[in-house]
């Protein structure tokens, strides 16, 4: 194999190379001038240039496309993120239209109570919030996802606000409702309203001849005939006012049921409570007996209103 080795000569037209072989013989001569060498070198380092700037360039580019790879995967990412956002938003939206119709459940729910209970209804105007009555308006909550929801949150604010106010407003209804069942109740515990003894009624409320004087007199109670100790029950709740004897009445006890209404228990054989004792209705009180001005063991019962006797038949149910 040969070896190359090369000779350069320097003249002022151009270089000169000649070519050895292994022997040391010249082989080969050729001659170049100056100015395409300078070209050569030029050519070889802007072609060199030219390629690092290409795989610069080339390799940028590649940077950039897994940028942009990466911000593309981050938009579909963020959509998604919205998608699920929105799809929220209109979850929220139909549980506020839910919680709207129970609201307006609860209302129609009070009025019933009130209707019922015999109470007076409550003042519209008591609402100024617009729930209560007939269902209100309901959010839209079946918007496209690629539409803005800016409206419908801002309704959704709104819509929180009114059911806040009106779940107050609704609450103090919902306590003056009890507080007007509470006295209802009481009212009728306190109402006299059963039989305050067994037995047969010998004498009714109103005109009547006497038995003692066969003159007309008018009778403020009901008579009830039984044999003596014949249990005698208070005919609604309420507190003994008076325990003691009364002339023509012998025995007697009074209870003052509240709102105006007392009844008196009369020719009694046993008295078993004390004033100021609490009774419920029901709560054995006497025995009865043939005390006072009677004709034989029974009952006088009477129910006095404001001051007023009234007719006992009239309260009693059983």
């Amino acid at each position: 194999m040969e070896e190359i080795r090369r000779r350069k000569a320097t003249s002022r037209k151009g270089l000169s190379f000649v070519v050895f072989n292994s022997a040391g013989k010249q082989v080969k001569k050729f001659n170049t001038s100056l100015i395409f060498f300078i070209l050569l070198i030029i050519s070889v380092a802007s072609g060199g240039a030219l390629l690092g700037f290409y795989i610069y360039d080339y390799h940028n580019m590649r940077t950039s496309m897994v940028t942009i790879s990466q911000m593309a995967q981050k938009i579909i990412d963020q959509r998604s993120k919205i998608t699920q956002q929105r799809l929220q938003i209109q979850t929220f939206a139909n549980q506020i239209n839910s919680l709207k119709e129970k609201l307006v459940k609860l209302d129609q729910f009070e009025e019933q109570i009130r209707l019922i209970a015999n109470l007076e209804p409550e003042d519209d105007e008591a609402n100024p919030s617009g729930i209560g009555g007939a269902t209100p308006d309901s959010l839209d909550s079946q918007l496209e996802l690629n539409e803005g929801h800016e409206t419908l949150i801002r309704e959704m604010h709104q819509e929180i606000d009114d059911l806040e106010s009106a779940s107050t407003i609704q609450l103090n209804k919902f306590d003056l409702l009890k507080e007007e069942l509470e006295e209802q109740r009481n009212m009728l515990a306190a109402t006299p309203a059963i039989r305050p003894t067994v037995g047969w009624m010998t004498s009714r409320f109103g005109k009547r001849t006497s038995p003692f004087t066969g003159r007309n007199e008018f009778h403020k109670g009901v008579d009830i005939a039984n044999r003596k100790g014949t249990a005698i029950v208070a005919t609604a709740d309420g507190v003994i006012s008076f325990v003691g004897k009364k002339t023509g009445m012998g025995n007697v006890v009074v209870i003052d049921h509240g709102h105006g209404i007392i009844t008196r228990y009369a020719h009694l054989s046993v008295i078993l409570k004390q004033r100021g004792e609490k009774v419920k209705r029901g709560d054995i009180i006497a025995q009865m007996g043939s005390t006072g001005r009677s004709t034989g063991p029974h009952l006088h019962y009477e129910v006095h209103l404001n001051g007023v006797p009234v007719n006992p038949q009239k309260y009693i149910l059983n």
